[in-house]
Protein backbone atom coordinates (compact mmCIF):
# COMPACT_ATOMS: atom_id res chain seq x y z
CA UNK A 1 0.00 0.00 0.00
CA UNK A 2 2.63 2.47 0.86
CA UNK A 3 4.82 1.55 -2.72
CA UNK A 4 1.44 2.24 -4.20
CA UNK A 5 1.03 5.51 -2.46
CA UNK A 6 4.56 6.62 -3.27
CA UNK A 7 4.25 5.79 -7.00
CA UNK A 8 1.40 8.02 -7.61
CA UNK A 9 3.03 10.87 -5.80
CA UNK A 10 6.10 10.28 -8.04
CA UNK A 11 3.92 9.95 -10.80
CA UNK A 12 1.84 13.51 -10.09
CA UNK A 13 5.03 15.09 -8.82
CA UNK A 14 7.10 14.18 -12.19
CA UNK A 15 3.94 15.17 -14.41
CA UNK A 16 4.16 19.16 -12.87
CA UNK A 17 8.03 19.41 -12.56
CA UNK A 18 8.56 18.09 -16.17
CA UNK A 19 5.66 20.80 -17.41
CA UNK A 20 7.14 23.40 -15.34
CA UNK A 21 10.99 22.83 -16.58
CA UNK A 22 10.32 21.65 -20.16
CA UNK A 23 7.03 22.60 -21.33
CA UNK A 24 4.13 20.67 -22.46
CA UNK A 25 6.36 19.89 -26.33
CA UNK A 26 8.50 17.50 -24.21
CA UNK A 27 5.61 15.77 -21.85
CA UNK A 28 7.38 12.33 -23.08
CA UNK A 29 9.80 12.52 -20.95
CA UNK A 30 7.38 12.26 -17.97
CA UNK A 31 6.07 8.75 -19.93
CA UNK A 32 9.72 7.65 -20.11
CA UNK A 33 9.90 8.27 -16.27
CA UNK A 34 6.74 6.49 -16.11
CA UNK A 35 7.89 3.41 -17.61
CA UNK A 36 10.88 3.43 -15.54
CA UNK A 37 8.29 3.36 -12.40
CA UNK A 38 6.26 0.79 -13.57
CA UNK A 39 8.94 -1.65 -15.06
CA UNK A 40 10.28 -1.36 -11.05
CA UNK A 41 7.22 -2.59 -10.01
CA UNK A 42 6.93 -5.48 -12.22
CA UNK A 43 10.50 -6.47 -11.31
CA UNK A 44 9.51 -6.05 -7.61
CA UNK A 45 6.71 -8.18 -7.87
CA UNK A 46 8.15 -11.10 -9.54
CA UNK A 47 11.16 -11.30 -7.49
CA UNK A 48 8.30 -11.65 -4.93
CA UNK A 49 7.11 -14.10 -6.48
CA UNK A 50 9.86 -16.40 -7.16
CA UNK A 51 11.20 -15.74 -4.04
CA UNK A 52 8.57 -15.90 -1.24
CA UNK A 53 7.35 -18.74 0.73
CA UNK A 54 3.30 -17.78 0.02
CA UNK A 55 3.90 -18.50 -3.37
CA UNK A 56 4.42 -21.89 -6.09
CA UNK A 57 8.37 -21.76 -6.71
CA UNK A 58 9.45 -21.60 -3.09
CA UNK A 59 7.21 -24.28 -1.48
CA UNK A 60 8.54 -26.52 -4.67
CA UNK A 61 12.17 -25.62 -4.24
CA UNK A 62 11.22 -26.64 0.12
CA UNK A 63 10.24 -30.23 -1.61
CA UNK A 64 13.13 -30.27 -3.20
CA UNK A 65 15.50 -30.69 0.07
CA UNK A 66 13.05 -34.10 1.04
CA UNK A 67 15.84 -35.53 -1.31
CA UNK A 68 18.60 -34.11 -0.04
CA UNK A 69 20.86 -30.91 -0.19
CA UNK A 70 21.92 -31.59 -4.20
CA UNK A 71 18.65 -31.45 -5.32
CA UNK A 72 17.85 -28.65 -3.53
CA UNK A 73 21.29 -26.62 -4.77
CA UNK A 74 19.74 -27.78 -8.17
CA UNK A 75 16.45 -27.23 -7.89
CA UNK A 76 17.83 -23.02 -6.64
CA UNK A 77 19.50 -23.22 -9.85
CA UNK A 78 16.80 -23.27 -11.87
CA UNK A 79 14.91 -21.17 -9.92
CA UNK A 80 17.35 -18.06 -10.46
CA UNK A 81 17.95 -19.36 -13.48
CA UNK A 82 14.07 -19.31 -14.27
CA UNK A 83 13.44 -15.93 -12.40
CA UNK A 84 15.79 -14.02 -15.20
CA UNK A 85 13.47 -13.87 -17.94
CA UNK A 86 10.47 -11.62 -16.78
CA UNK A 87 13.30 -8.85 -15.38
CA UNK A 88 14.93 -8.90 -18.69
CA UNK A 89 11.46 -8.62 -21.05
CA UNK A 90 11.18 -6.07 -18.63
CA UNK A 91 13.80 -4.26 -19.22
CA UNK A 92 13.79 -4.58 -22.89
CA UNK A 93 10.29 -3.51 -23.33
CA UNK A 94 11.06 -0.41 -20.85
CA UNK A 95 13.64 0.57 -22.72
CA UNK A 96 11.99 0.72 -26.06
CA UNK A 97 9.22 2.52 -24.27
CA UNK A 98 11.35 5.19 -22.59
CA UNK A 99 13.34 5.44 -25.87
CA UNK A 100 10.00 6.47 -28.29
CA UNK A 101 7.91 8.12 -25.53
CA UNK A 102 11.17 10.53 -25.48
CA UNK A 103 10.84 10.90 -29.16
CA UNK A 104 13.84 8.73 -30.35
CA UNK A 105 17.07 9.73 -31.23
CA UNK A 106 19.61 11.45 -28.35
CA UNK A 107 16.62 12.42 -27.06
CA UNK A 108 15.56 9.17 -26.49
CA UNK A 109 18.92 8.05 -24.70
CA UNK A 110 18.06 11.04 -22.19
CA UNK A 111 14.60 8.98 -21.84
CA UNK A 112 16.48 5.69 -21.31
CA UNK A 113 18.59 7.78 -18.33
CA UNK A 114 14.76 9.17 -16.98
CA UNK A 115 13.31 5.65 -17.04
CA UNK A 116 16.09 4.29 -14.55
CA UNK A 117 15.27 7.74 -12.15
CA UNK A 118 11.96 6.68 -12.58
CA UNK A 119 12.27 3.10 -11.26
CA UNK A 120 14.41 4.63 -8.27
CA UNK A 121 11.78 7.48 -7.65
CA UNK A 122 10.87 5.35 -4.91
CA UNK A 123 13.89 4.95 -2.96
CA UNK A 124 12.89 5.62 0.08
CA UNK A 125 10.98 2.43 0.42
CA UNK A 126 13.14 0.84 -1.36
CA UNK A 127 15.98 1.09 0.98
CA UNK A 128 14.10 1.04 3.74
CA UNK A 129 12.77 -2.82 2.16
CA UNK A 130 16.23 -3.93 1.57
CA UNK A 131 17.15 -2.54 5.53
CA UNK A 132 14.07 -4.67 6.73
CA UNK A 133 15.75 -7.78 6.82
CA UNK A 134 19.10 -7.37 8.18
CA UNK A 135 17.11 -5.61 11.17
CA UNK A 136 14.38 -8.83 11.60
CA UNK A 137 17.30 -11.31 10.92
CA UNK A 138 19.84 -9.53 14.07
CA UNK A 139 16.58 -9.00 16.12
CA UNK A 140 15.79 -13.02 15.93
CA UNK A 141 19.47 -13.76 16.89
CA UNK A 142 19.24 -11.29 19.94
CA UNK A 143 16.55 -13.19 21.09
CA UNK A 144 18.16 -16.36 20.52
CA UNK A 145 20.99 -15.60 22.36
CA UNK A 146 19.08 -13.68 25.25
CA UNK A 147 17.38 -17.21 25.98
CA UNK A 148 13.60 -15.26 25.13
CA UNK A 149 10.66 -17.02 24.94
CA UNK A 150 10.70 -19.91 21.64
CA UNK A 151 7.34 -17.41 20.69
CA UNK A 152 9.63 -14.71 19.78
CA UNK A 153 12.02 -16.37 17.88
CA UNK A 154 8.89 -17.86 16.04
CA UNK A 155 7.95 -14.53 15.26
CA UNK A 156 11.10 -13.08 14.23
CA UNK A 157 12.06 -16.10 11.82
CA UNK A 158 8.34 -14.74 10.41
CA UNK A 159 9.60 -11.37 9.30
CA UNK A 160 12.92 -12.29 8.96
CA UNK A 161 11.55 -14.43 6.26
CA UNK A 162 9.76 -11.62 4.52
CA UNK A 163 12.92 -9.39 5.21
CA UNK A 164 14.41 -11.74 2.79
CA UNK A 165 11.72 -11.29 0.26
CA UNK A 166 12.07 -7.44 0.31
CA UNK A 167 16.03 -7.29 0.27
CA UNK A 168 15.77 -9.74 -3.18
CA UNK A 169 13.10 -6.87 -4.41
CA UNK A 170 15.31 -4.00 -3.53
CA UNK A 171 18.28 -5.79 -5.14
CA UNK A 172 15.93 -6.40 -8.00
CA UNK A 173 15.33 -2.74 -8.45
CA UNK A 174 18.97 -1.94 -8.04
CA UNK A 175 19.90 -3.77 -10.55
CA UNK A 176 17.20 -2.91 -13.10
CA UNK A 177 18.48 0.51 -12.66
CA UNK A 178 21.71 -0.19 -12.75
CA UNK A 179 21.55 -1.80 -16.79
CA UNK A 180 19.29 1.03 -17.78
CA UNK A 181 21.77 3.55 -15.96
CA UNK A 182 24.61 2.40 -17.87
CA UNK A 183 22.58 1.96 -21.40
CA UNK A 184 22.41 5.85 -20.71
CA UNK A 185 26.22 6.17 -19.38
CA UNK A 186 27.18 3.94 -23.05
CA UNK A 187 25.22 6.78 -24.54
CA UNK A 188 27.23 9.45 -23.18
CA UNK A 189 30.42 7.36 -23.46
CA UNK A 190 29.52 7.88 -27.61
CA UNK A 191 29.52 11.60 -26.92
CA UNK A 192 32.55 11.62 -25.41
CA UNK A 193 34.49 9.70 -28.57
CA UNK A 194 33.06 11.85 -30.68
CA UNK A 195 34.19 14.87 -28.72
CA UNK A 196 37.94 13.90 -28.58
CA UNK A 197 37.99 12.42 -31.92
CA UNK A 198 36.09 15.93 -33.26
CA UNK A 199 33.48 13.61 -35.40
CA UNK A 200 29.49 13.35 -35.25
CA UNK A 201 28.19 11.08 -32.82
CA UNK A 202 25.70 9.40 -34.56
CA UNK A 203 28.16 8.10 -37.03
CA UNK A 204 29.66 6.37 -34.32
CA UNK A 205 28.86 2.34 -35.32
CA UNK A 206 29.90 -0.80 -33.19
CA UNK A 207 29.37 -3.49 -36.21
CA UNK A 208 29.39 -6.60 -34.65
CA UNK A 209 30.85 -7.87 -37.63
CA UNK A 210 34.40 -6.03 -36.62
CA UNK A 211 36.65 -8.53 -34.48
CA UNK A 212 37.50 -5.24 -31.70
CA UNK A 213 33.77 -5.57 -31.20
CA UNK A 214 33.40 -9.00 -30.67
CA UNK A 215 36.61 -8.99 -28.14
CA UNK A 216 34.96 -6.07 -26.30
CA UNK A 217 31.59 -8.52 -25.81
CA UNK A 218 33.46 -11.81 -25.09
CA UNK A 219 35.45 -9.61 -22.48
CA UNK A 220 33.00 -7.98 -20.95
CA UNK A 221 30.62 -10.45 -20.76
CA UNK A 222 33.40 -12.72 -18.53
CA UNK A 223 34.09 -9.90 -16.02
CA UNK A 224 31.05 -10.13 -14.47
CA UNK A 225 31.89 -13.67 -13.63
CA UNK A 226 35.56 -13.68 -12.79
CA UNK A 227 33.89 -10.77 -10.67
CA UNK A 228 31.46 -13.21 -9.11
CA UNK A 229 33.91 -15.57 -9.01
CA UNK A 230 36.35 -13.73 -6.83
CA UNK A 231 33.69 -12.24 -4.05
CA UNK A 232 32.70 -15.75 -3.27
CA UNK A 233 36.02 -17.24 -2.59
CA UNK A 234 36.96 -14.24 -0.88
CA UNK A 235 33.41 -15.13 0.99
CA UNK A 236 34.29 -18.95 0.99
CA UNK A 237 38.31 -18.16 2.50
CA UNK A 238 36.90 -15.99 5.34
CA UNK A 239 34.21 -18.57 6.02
CA UNK A 240 37.14 -21.16 6.62
CA UNK A 241 39.46 -18.47 8.58
CA UNK A 242 36.36 -18.18 11.18
CA UNK A 243 35.84 -21.49 11.46
CA UNK A 244 39.39 -22.74 12.39
CA UNK A 245 39.31 -19.89 14.65
CA UNK A 246 35.74 -20.82 16.54
CA UNK A 247 37.51 -24.55 16.66
CA UNK A 248 40.60 -23.14 18.20
CA UNK A 249 38.41 -21.47 20.56
CA UNK A 250 36.43 -24.01 21.64
CA UNK A 251 39.87 -26.51 22.00
CA UNK A 252 41.63 -23.53 24.33
CA UNK A 253 38.88 -22.67 26.41
CA UNK A 254 36.78 -25.66 27.62
CA UNK A 255 34.74 -23.58 29.40
CA UNK A 256 32.84 -22.08 26.67
CA UNK A 257 30.61 -24.89 26.05
CA UNK A 258 30.00 -24.85 29.68
CA UNK A 259 29.38 -21.20 29.91
CA UNK A 260 32.17 -20.27 32.26
CA UNK A 261 34.26 -18.69 29.94
CA UNK A 262 33.09 -16.23 27.22
CA UNK A 263 34.43 -16.44 23.80
CA UNK A 264 36.44 -14.20 22.21
CA UNK A 265 34.49 -11.93 20.11
CA UNK A 266 36.47 -9.49 19.04
CA UNK A 267 38.88 -11.49 17.07
CA UNK A 268 36.05 -12.97 14.69
CA UNK A 269 34.52 -9.69 13.97
CA UNK A 270 38.44 -9.22 13.10
CA UNK A 271 38.38 -11.92 10.96
CA UNK A 272 35.27 -10.85 8.77
CA UNK A 273 36.34 -6.85 8.39
CA UNK A 274 40.16 -7.62 7.53
CA UNK A 275 39.17 -10.32 5.73
CA UNK A 276 36.48 -8.09 3.34
CA UNK A 277 38.87 -5.45 3.15
CA UNK A 278 42.12 -7.66 1.88
CA UNK A 279 40.41 -9.85 0.20
CA UNK A 280 38.07 -7.13 -2.66
CA UNK A 281 41.05 -5.45 -3.40
CA UNK A 282 42.47 -7.31 -6.71
CA UNK A 283 38.09 -7.64 -8.02
CA UNK A 284 38.38 -3.78 -7.30
CA UNK A 285 41.50 -3.46 -9.27
CA UNK A 286 39.66 -5.64 -12.20
CA UNK A 287 36.93 -3.29 -12.38
CA UNK A 288 38.77 -0.36 -12.22
CA UNK A 289 41.53 -1.26 -14.85
CA UNK A 290 39.63 -3.36 -17.49
CA UNK A 291 38.23 -0.92 -19.22
CA UNK A 292 41.63 1.17 -19.68
CA UNK A 293 43.39 -1.35 -20.59
CA UNK A 294 41.06 -2.69 -23.14
CA UNK A 295 40.63 0.90 -24.33
CA UNK A 296 44.43 1.65 -24.50
CA UNK A 297 45.10 -2.30 -26.30
CA UNK A 298 42.20 -2.23 -28.63
CA UNK A 299 40.46 1.58 -29.07
CA UNK A 300 37.15 2.97 -27.73
CA UNK A 301 35.02 1.42 -29.70
CA UNK A 302 36.15 -2.21 -28.13
CA UNK A 303 35.34 -0.23 -25.03
CA UNK A 304 31.76 0.47 -26.05
CA UNK A 305 31.39 -3.06 -26.80
CA UNK A 306 32.95 -4.43 -23.32
CA UNK A 307 30.46 -2.21 -21.08
CA UNK A 308 27.41 -3.62 -23.84
CA UNK A 309 28.92 -7.16 -22.57
CA UNK A 310 29.00 -6.58 -19.09
CA UNK A 311 25.56 -5.15 -18.81
CA UNK A 312 24.06 -7.38 -20.23
CA UNK A 313 25.41 -10.11 -18.73
CA UNK A 314 26.25 -8.69 -14.92
CA UNK A 315 22.29 -8.20 -15.12
CA UNK A 316 21.19 -11.76 -15.35
CA UNK A 317 23.56 -12.89 -13.22
CA UNK A 318 22.67 -10.43 -10.60
CA UNK A 319 18.91 -10.91 -10.67
CA UNK A 320 19.59 -14.79 -10.95
CA UNK A 321 22.35 -14.81 -7.96
CA UNK A 322 19.75 -12.23 -6.03
CA UNK A 323 16.46 -15.02 -6.14
CA UNK A 324 18.32 -18.05 -5.67
CA UNK A 325 19.65 -17.35 -2.15
CA UNK A 326 16.64 -15.53 -1.65
CA UNK A 327 14.91 -18.61 -2.54
CA UNK A 328 17.18 -21.11 -0.33
CA UNK A 329 16.73 -18.93 2.62
CA UNK A 330 12.96 -18.57 2.39
CA UNK A 331 12.63 -22.46 1.74
CA UNK A 332 14.75 -22.85 5.00
CA UNK A 333 12.86 -20.72 6.64
CA UNK A 334 9.57 -22.44 5.33
CA UNK A 335 10.55 -26.01 6.93
CA UNK A 336 11.39 -23.96 10.11
CA UNK A 337 7.65 -23.21 10.65
CA UNK A 338 6.88 -26.29 10.16
CA UNK A 339 6.68 -28.00 6.48
CA UNK A 340 7.82 -31.21 5.09
CA UNK A 341 8.98 -32.11 9.24
CA UNK A 342 10.34 -28.71 10.78
CA UNK A 343 13.30 -27.85 12.42
CA UNK A 344 16.24 -30.70 12.83
CA UNK A 345 14.66 -32.88 10.27
CA UNK A 346 16.66 -34.50 7.29
CA UNK A 347 15.14 -31.84 4.77
CA UNK A 348 15.86 -28.29 7.64
CA UNK A 349 19.52 -30.18 7.54
CA UNK A 350 19.49 -29.91 3.37
CA UNK A 351 17.88 -26.22 3.37
CA UNK A 352 20.46 -25.40 5.48
CA UNK A 353 23.20 -26.35 3.31
CA UNK A 354 21.22 -24.58 0.22
CA UNK A 355 20.66 -21.39 2.35
CA UNK A 356 24.77 -21.34 3.20
CA UNK A 357 25.21 -21.48 -0.57
CA UNK A 358 22.63 -19.13 -1.29
CA UNK A 359 24.17 -16.23 1.47
CA UNK A 360 27.09 -15.20 -0.66
CA UNK A 361 24.58 -15.64 -3.90
CA UNK A 362 22.40 -12.76 -2.91
CA UNK A 363 24.55 -11.04 -0.38
CA UNK A 364 28.05 -10.55 -1.88
CA UNK A 365 28.56 -11.07 -5.39
CA UNK A 366 24.72 -10.50 -6.50
CA UNK A 367 24.73 -6.98 -5.15
CA UNK A 368 28.40 -6.40 -6.05
CA UNK A 369 27.88 -6.66 -9.91
CA UNK A 370 25.11 -3.48 -10.60
CA UNK A 371 28.42 -1.54 -8.62
CA UNK A 372 30.98 -3.42 -11.24
CA UNK A 373 28.65 -2.26 -14.11
CA UNK A 374 28.27 1.37 -13.11
CA UNK A 375 31.86 1.58 -11.95
CA UNK A 376 33.17 0.73 -15.23
CA UNK A 377 30.85 3.36 -16.92
CA UNK A 378 32.20 5.95 -15.65
CA UNK A 379 35.87 4.86 -15.36
CA UNK A 380 35.44 4.41 -19.60
CA UNK A 381 33.92 8.05 -19.50
CA UNK A 382 36.53 9.68 -17.19
CA UNK A 383 39.23 7.94 -18.96
CA UNK A 384 38.23 7.92 -22.75
CA UNK A 385 41.00 10.65 -23.44
CA UNK A 386 43.81 8.99 -22.47
CA UNK A 387 42.53 5.65 -24.40
CA UNK A 388 42.41 6.96 -27.37
CA UNK A 389 46.05 9.14 -26.75
CA UNK A 390 47.67 6.16 -25.63
CA UNK A 391 45.81 3.45 -28.33
CA UNK A 392 46.90 5.45 -31.53
CA UNK A 393 50.85 4.84 -30.54
CA UNK A 394 50.38 1.05 -29.72
CA UNK A 395 48.13 0.67 -33.48
CA UNK A 396 51.25 1.71 -35.04
CA UNK A 397 53.41 0.03 -33.20
CA UNK A 398 51.80 -3.31 -34.00
CA UNK A 399 51.08 -2.21 -38.14
CA UNK A 400 54.79 -1.93 -38.12
CA UNK A 401 55.61 -5.34 -36.51
CA UNK A 402 52.96 -7.20 -39.06
CA UNK A 403 54.03 -5.08 -41.96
Amino acid sequence: VIATGTDRISSIAVFFAVKLLLGMKNIGLWGSIIVGLLAGNIIGYFTEYFTSDHYNPTKKLANTSLTGPATIIIGGLSLGMMSTAIPVITVVFGTIGAFYFAGGGLLGLYGIGLAAVGMLSTLGITLATDAYGPVADNAGGIAEMANMNPEVRKRTDALDALGNTTAATGKGFAIGSAALTALALLAEYGNKIAEFLHIDPTTIVANILNPLVLIGIFIGSVLPFVFSSMSMGAVGRAAQSMVDEVRRQFKEKKGILKGTEKPDYARCVQISTKGAQREMVIPSLIAICSPVVVGILFGPITVLALLAGATCTGFILAVMMANSGGAWDNAKKYIEGGALGGKNSNAHKAAVVGDTVGDPFKDTSGPCINILIKLMSMISIVFVGTCIALNEPIVEFFKSIFS
